[in-house]
Parts: structure tokens; sequence; C-alpha cells
């Protein structure tokens, strides 16, 4: 596509006033953000602030319109739906991102990561190039932080990076898939994002069985994956480059799926976890053998 074609697209999609709403959605949750990590605020209020942003993104034109059921049909959403269900997402990716920041590296990391995944897919699939351009500039800001947030980090990216990643990748995946109607391309950010989302789902269940109540949900607790992974004997740095192959695979799982189909998929996922197997028996023989030598 030419300049002046790309431009006259970029006039009748009306991408100045999403762009706009999503530069005053990261105000409102950087404003928030930034009060929380200097003074503290308190969990609910952090929630308002992201539904309030996801809020203004949605009026700006940014929705989720229609939804791709794989093998089936694609089903129209009505107004409020689509509405709804936006927002619900954008809310939700921003607290699995910022849930997951618990190590020097993890979130800015993972983000990176599926940034460079969403690229490769947008790119296949001709999605929007504001959506392309967005998601590049988002994964070069990460790969010029990410060196000083690694552990041991010399910068800590606080409230405001994690939900400020998290809300950008969340609104980018939309406009990356809004003028497509292939069913793997909108699940594809599902796919992508599943590490942190299942982080994210399983925290919710855990506080609300252990704490019994809807207002646990707000409660920190020491249950997510990186906290598992160290409370089994790894490091910071071992849990954290663990979570990152699991990020990637699951990245190059949603590449293959769209260009290959879903049989070569899951090949490839039989295969890593094959791998996998083989290497944990090694680790396993390996720790017995040292106890016996012991």
């Amino acid at each position: 596509m030419s300049i002046e074609g790309s431009i006259e697209l970029f006039a009748e999609e009306q991408y100045y006033i999403k762009l706009i709403g999503f530069i005053i959605g990261i105000i409102i949750l950087g404003i928030t953000c930034f009060i929380d990590d200097v003074k503290g605020v308190r969990a609910i209020i952090k929630l308002f602030a992201q539904i309030l942003a996801a809020i203004v993104v949605v009026a700006s034109g940014i929705k989720i319109d229609v939804i791709d059921i794989p093998w089936l049909d694609t089903i129209g959403l009505n107004e409020a739906f689509s509405t709804i269900l936006t927002i619900g997402w954008i809310v939700g990716i921003t607290n699995a991102i910022n849930l997951i920041d618990g190590l020097d590296g993890l979130s800015s990391g993972i983000t990176l990561i599926s940034c460079l995944s969403l690229l490769i897919i947008f790119v296949l699939n001709g999605s929007p190039l504001i959506a392309v351009i967005l998601i590049t500039a988002l994964a070069g800001g990460i790969v010029g932080f990410l060196p000083f947030n690694f552990n041991p980090a010399k910068t800590f990216i606080g409230d405001t990076g994690s939900n400020f990643l998290g809300f950008s990748l969340a609104v980018i995946s939309i406009l990356g898939v809004a003028k497509t109607y292939t069913a793997v391309v909108v699940i594809a950010p599902l796919i992508i994002l599943a590490l942190p989302i299942f982080d994210t789902l399983f925290a919710i269940v855990r506080r609300i069985i252990k704490g019994k109540s809807l207002k646990a949900i707000l409660a920190a607790d020491r249950g997510h994956l990186h906290h598992k992974l160290m409370d089994k004997g790894y490091t910071q740095k071992q849990a954290v480059l663990i979570l990152y192959g699991l990020s990637a695979t699951l990245g190059m799982f949603a590449i293959i799926l769209l260009e290959s189909g879903i049989w070569k998929a899951l090949s490839f996922i039989l295969m890593i976890l094959a791998i996998i197997a083989i290497g944990y028996k090694d680790i396993f023989n390996k720790n017995i053998n040292e106890e016996d030598n012991e």
C-alpha cells in the first residue's frame, strides 16, 4: 500500500480518534498508578481507574466487534455486549500483566515476548498498519528497558510500568484483529497471553476459596506461578527464564497455528512436552545419583 493510501485509510478508520482515546486512557492509568507507587492507593481505586481508562478507549471506537468461533461461524456482537467484553478484556489483561510482575524482569520480558509474537501474526495476517507500528514501538521500548530490569534489577517497573504494559498490550491486540475475520487471528492473543491470563484466573479462584468472599480477590498472596517455582527451589533468574520459555512456546504455537494449521501446531506442542519430559527425567535421575553418592 502506498503512503497516500495509508494516510487515506488512517483518516477513514478515524485512527487518530482511537489514538487520542488510547493516550487519554494511558494518562488516567499512569497518574493513578504513579500515586500508588509513591504514596499507595487502595486496590479498588486502581480497579476503578482501569475501568475508566477502558471506557475511554471504548468511547474512542476501539472495540471487539465480532467473535470468531473456530470451525464454526462469526458472531456479530451487539453494542452493549461488545462494550462489556472490550472493557473486560482491557481490564483483565492489564491486571494479568500487573499480577505477574513479582520478579525482576518477569512482566516486561513476558510482554516483550507477547509483542514479538503478535507482531509476527499481525504482519502475516495483514492487520492494520497502526497496530503493527504500535506493537513494534512497545517492543522497542521494552528492549531498551529490560536489560536494566532483569535480575539483578537496577530499575524497577512499579505499578505504573506493569499497568502501562498490560493496558497497551490489550488495546493494541484489539486494533490488530479488529478488521480480520480469521478465527485463529482472533484467538491468537488469548493463546499468546495464556500464561498471565491463567495466573490471574487461578489467583481469583484461589483467593475467593481461601478468603470466602469477593473482597479477597484484591488481597495479595504468594500463590502465583513464579512463587510456586521459587518454592520448588529455583532462583529468581531461573524462575523468570522458565516462564519466558513457556510464554515463547505459547507464542510459537499461535504463530504455527495461524500459518500451518492445528495439526502442525499440536505436533509442535507435543515435541516441546517430550523435550520437557526428557529433561525433567534427566534432572530427576541426576538428583537421585547425587543423593546416593552423598
